[in-house]
């Protein structure tokens, strides 16, 4: 075999091990999310967006709440039957206002209970769809975060700040434009979250919260934790399923030359504390 030939082998080995490796993992992780849905007896759906490195060449691809997440996850909820509980993993940045909307409604609306787990973080639209469950079940050491809306890369109560600390006259007329558009998105991302808490909670508390969470009084990226989510009279469950985590390691991120988090990878009982060290 001449050496042309052996470059075309080793090259038919470099693309084909990504795509066999990437149709094994698909594999373990139903077949985890088979296991957790028998053990719970429900309908377990994943909204995973982190990097992961699923092309040919190993290039990463960030993900957000978008329309083809929100066909999927509406398609899912369609297939479960009304008296079948729903679970669904979030581990997200957010993303648009309408796809997270959408996903929260259709939830809200399922009969049998639903349930959220976050892991890590459920940010933005994330939470959105957080607050549209009968519980959510949280790591103690998750957040969630505020709903504000954001208009381009700004705030959109910041946008409204802005213009309502200078005269009328000194403001431009695509600033203005843009200020009434931050109002009705403040107004119509308000009135959602009180919808959706209102089940939860009485109209006036859920009234407040829904103010607290939309108004901007925070920065977009401000981590609203488990003792903020209790004072919020939402309806934390603290316990999660050791199954969630395990779940989670089957979307890595994409292997770096350097890592920028090392440990060994183990469990440490309380008896390696106690051994002498030589």
């Amino acid at each position: 075999m001449d050496f042309g030939s052996w470059i075309w082998i080793l090259f038919l080995i470099l693309t084909i091990s990504p795509m066999f490796k990437q149709f094994t993992l698909e594999q373990a992780r139903l077949r985890l999310i088979r296991s957790i849905e028998m053990k719970r007896g429900s309908r377990l759906i994943t909204m995973i967006h982190r990097q992961e490195a699923i092309s040919l060449l190993g290039l990463p691809i960030s993900r957000y709440i978008n329309i083809e997440d929100s066909e999927h996850i509406l398609r899912a909820i369609r297939l479960t039957p009304p008296e079948m509980p729903i679970d669904i993993l979030l581990h997200t940045p957010g993303g648009l206002v309408l796809a997270s909307e959408q996903i929260a409604h259709a939830l809200m609306r399922h009969p049998a209970k639903v349930s959220v787990f976050v892991p890590h973080y459920a940010m933005s639209g994330g939470t959105m769809i957080a607050l549209a469950a009968d519980e959510i079940v949280m790591d103690c050491n998750a957040v969630l975060g505020p709903v504000d809306p954001q208009l381009g890369q700004y705030p959109a109560a910041s946008i409204i700040k802005a213009v309502q600390q200078k005269p009328i006259a000194e403001v431009d007329d695509n600033t203005l434009i843009l200020a009434d558009m931050a109002a009705k998105a403040l107004h119509q991302v308000e009135e959602f979250v009180f919808k959706l808490l209102l089940d939860k909670m009485g109209p006036d508390r859920a009234k407040e919260v829904a103010r607290i969470l939309t108004e901007g009084r925070w920065t977009h990226d401000y981590p609203v934790t488990c003792d903020k989510i209790s004072e919020l009279s939402l309806p934390l469950n603290p316990d999660l399923p050791e199954e969630i985590f395990q779940l989670m390691e089957l979307y890595p991120q994409p292997a770096q030359r350097r890592p920028s988090v090392q440990y060994i990878p183990l469990p440490y009982g309380r008896e390696e504390f106690k051994k002498p060290h030589n």
